[in-house]
């Protein structure tokens, strides 16, 4: 590549700093722009549309020329490339940045009518498994041999601060949506804009990814009114005797007081400003659910049609697939990865299946309930095709907006996702590609899930920059600005865990040794990168009072009240309040402007401010020399600190940093960070 070339000047991309609408409407009409060096090319062109048109310099500075077109009256989805002419030699720019070769696949494009919602661009999520949360009615919670799950029987865990067991799934902690009730103003004092909620809906198992029933709110986290106290007894230990399960799940009055109380949080919420977003589990169900009813559940609590696995002639056999006329008792249907316990649901045998899960997406966002949104589950496993997969949720996404035009629809997907990406199906995805994974090993050298360690790419900001920048333009900027950021959640290690870089699960190291050697310099770190990325910055309940934890079942322990570690929650409150403040953190461009071993900074910026983060993960002291230049900043220009962070506390005292030689000059403790704004 010609040395001469100022690369890291060069920058477009898709925010109103670069394209004027961000997100276009059809008819309407954009300026496309793209920064370089001050007379560093010849010539720059714009191809879109078979088209090469040059553009005009629109304005210049002491360091850069702002190149700038208008595209009129646009029709169509369309996209677009740059190319910079410099001594007759072609270079190009697209949404991965600079190359002497294009890669179209990774070119700007501009979806037309595709909008997410504006509340939810930069919004700070609150990931909430409720079981969980807090215990705020005992009168619902699960007795001791209650019913079977997988083979042995419930129980209650009696001390809130037991650590979860390796066999946890079929324990029950007691919390409920009284409880989230009883603490939405600590919520809300924390800076929470939205909650999500893993599933609600009537199920066995704590975490409730084997939904039963998806039109009602299981009574155990909401009320159960009409009950009997009838736990299994030792020598009848089998569900067909679980009576007061079934009283408690089955009961009419209990599923609507329950789907009642949760109208009511919904609305409780929304008087303190704060969304709410239920979790959709539509590619699978449980086998306890009453369209199969393997337990004979509804079957023995009366009133309810005759369930799949025991009835051929069940209005719900084409629900699922089946591989043998085996009934009754029929075990030959397909489960999800071959779980038994999880069937998976046969769309395309059930137009009415189709129209019942589509009227469910549609109930839960309008009146009465008004919830804001969907986390899917699994998402690109619904169906038996990729064109079924595609069909499904572009009716799913046409039936949710028509019903709430600003409910949001996040999708739970690993990999590319830009199929699903195109404005006719999700909104977005939980960030793992773009967010979660490059920053844990970044940080930590560690595998999401505490599983594998890699020291080639811990510290490796080449690395980090390199995952961020492929995986961010695999999606729009309306999906990028509110992705579901997290750092830890329910399926992998608390990110505070990976700080100590030890390989391990509950089984094989035990609970106690997820907090030993943590570094909560390392985690806050994390927690400013959380809060100064593009998208929606998702906080998984008790990460910021300090709860650490392996992957799952441990990663699931209770939230401590009455034990939080107050610095790490005093931190997270101010973290969020820097969030909240500067509007450029939510719909600004980002790009990283340094990069060392361990060491890396990033800059935020629209027309009007400038905020630029930078962290030292290494154990030593080291200077970090900014080159602000490089984002036109001009010299003796001033920056003001609004957050330090290093591994024993935070400062949030301001200290002024003027530009000199182009550049910012600043010392950074051992597992520091540093935010400044200009």
């Amino acid at each position: 590549m010609d040395e001469s070339v100022q690369v890291e000047v060069i920058f477009s991309d898709e925010t109103d700093t670069y394209r004027t609408p961000s997100s276009p409407k059809t008819g309407d009409s954009i300026k496309v722009r793209i920064q370089t060096a001050k007379a560093d090319f010849d010539n720059v062109y714009i191809h879109y549309d078979n088209k090469k048109i040059k553009m005009l310099i629109k304005c210049t500075s002491e360091f850069l020329d702002i190149y700038e077109v208008q595209i009129k009256n646009l029709k169509e989805d369309m996209e677009y490339y740059f190319c910079l002419v410099k001594n007759n030699k072609d270079f190009y720019f697209n949404k991965i940045g600079f190359n002497q070769n294009l890669d179209i696949q990774y070119n700007f494009k501009i979806k037309l009518d595709f909008q997410t919602p504006t509340w939810a661009k930069g919004a700070v999520m609150y990931q909430i498994l409720v079981d969980r949360f807090f215990n705020g009615d005992p009168s619902n919670d699960v007795v001791d041999n209650e019913y079977m799950y997988l083979g042995k029987p419930v129980s209650k865990v009696k001390n809130w601060y037991e650590y979860p067991n390796a066999e946890d799934i079929r324990e029950f902690y007691g919390g409920d949506l009284q409880g989230v009730i009883d603490k939405m103003d600590y919520l809300k004092d924390l800076g929470v804009d939205a909650i999500y909620f893993n599933p609600l809906f009537v199920s066995p198992s704590n975490h409730k990814y084997d939904v039963q029933d998806y039109d009602h709110i299981d009574p155990h986290l909401g009320i159960i009114k009409n009950d009997i106290y009838k736990p299994l007894s030792v020598d009848k230990l089998d569900n067909k005797y679980a009576k007061m399960y079934i009283k408690r799940t089955t009961d009419r009055e209990n599923l609507k007081l329950s789907n009642e109380l949760m109208r009511k949080l919904i609305e409780i919420a929304h008087e303190r400003g704060i969304k709410v977003i239920l979790d959709g589990v539509f590619n699978h169900c449980g086998s306890f659910n009453k369209w199969m009813d393997r337990e004979e559940f509804y079957e023995n609590a009366k009133n309810y049609p005759a369930g799949a696995y025991h009835d051929k002639n069940s209005r719900y056999n084409k629900n699922f697939k089946w591989f043998k006329d085996a009934w009754p008792e029929n075990d030959s249907y397909d489960g999800w990865w071959g779980h038994k316990t999880l069937p998976k649901l046969n769309y395309e045998g059930s137009k009415r299946l189709q129209e019942y899960i589509l009227n469910v997406g549609r109930e839960w966002v309008s009146a009465p309930y008004n919830a804001d949104g969907w986390r899917l589950d699994v998402a690109a496993d619904l169906g038996y095709s990729k064109e079924f997969n595609h069909l499904f949720w572009r009716k799913f996404r046409k039936v949710v907006k028509e019903a709430n035009p600003n409910a949001i629809i996040i999708a739970e997907h690993y990999g590319d996702p830009r199929d699903w990406l195109e404005g006719d199906q999700w909104d977005t995805v939980m960030n793992y590609d773009a967010f979660m994974e490059p920053i844990s090993w970044f940080l930590t050298g560690m595998e999401k899930h505490s599983d594998d360690s890699n020291s080639g790419l811990f510290g490796n900001a080449d690395s980090f920059e390199s995952a961020m920048k492929y995986h961010m333009a695999t999606m729009h900027a309306e999906s990028l600005q509110v992705a579901m950021n997290e750092l830890s959640n329910h399926d992998h290690s608390r990110f505070l865990t990976r700080t100590n870089r030890t390989i391990g699960r509950i089984y094989n190291k035990g609970p106690e040794a997820a907090a030993v050697g943590v570094n909560k310099g390392i985690f806050k770190e994390a927690i400013i990168i959380q809060m100064t990325w593009p998208g929606a910055p998702t906080i998984y309940y008790g990460d910021e009072a300090g709860v650490t934890g392996w992957t799952d079942p441990d990663n699931r322990r209770t939230y401590p009240w009455g034990r939080e570690d107050l610095e790490i929650l005093t931190f997270h409150k101010e973290a969020i309040k820097l969030h909240k403040k500067h509007e450029v953190i939510k719909t600004g461009s980002v790009k990283v402007i340094y990069k060392n071993y361990n060491m890396l900074a990033f800059a935020r910026w629209n027309k009007e401010d400038m905020l630029i983060s930078m962290f030292n993960n290494n154990d030593i002291e080291r200077e970090m020399n900014i080159p602000v230049w490089v984002l036109g900043v001009k010299e003796n220009e001033v920056f003001t600190r609004i957050m330090k962070t290093d591994i024993s506390n935070y400062d949030t005292d301001e200290k002024k940093y003027r530009v000199e030689n182009g550049g910012l000059y600043i010392k950074m403790a051992p597992y520091s960070s540093v935010v400044l704004v200009k």
